[in-house]
């Protein structure tokens, strides 16, 4: 997939103000499987104080909030870890 939806994904999750943030396209190692339309797999570690208090639940959803107009067509799977920076 390319660079600049990576980018774009990391440019939308800055808002959570992570303290640490990694993305990584998995996309080559899912493609042509069933269903995969052509977006691309995504796999996100993203450490915020923004999460501090809130469940894995409420975690996700920020995250699939600020990247929902991908999903599914740009995006095709997305693997969130979601830490709160006090848990580190």
């Amino acid at each position: 997939m390319s660079s600049s939806l990576e980018e774009e994904i990391r440019q939308r999750l800055l808002a959570l103000e992570p303290t640490s943030l990694e993305i990584q396209d998995e996309s080559a190692a899912h493609a042509g499987h069933a269903g995969n339309m052509g977006g691309g797999h995504f796999k996100i570690q993203l450490v915020s104080s923004q999460f501090c208090g809130k469940s894995q639940i409420m975690r996700h959803r920020s995250i699939y909030q600020a990247l929902a107009d991908l999903i599914p067509n740009r995006i095709h799977a997305l693997s969130i870890k979601a830490i709160a920076s006090n848990e580190q």
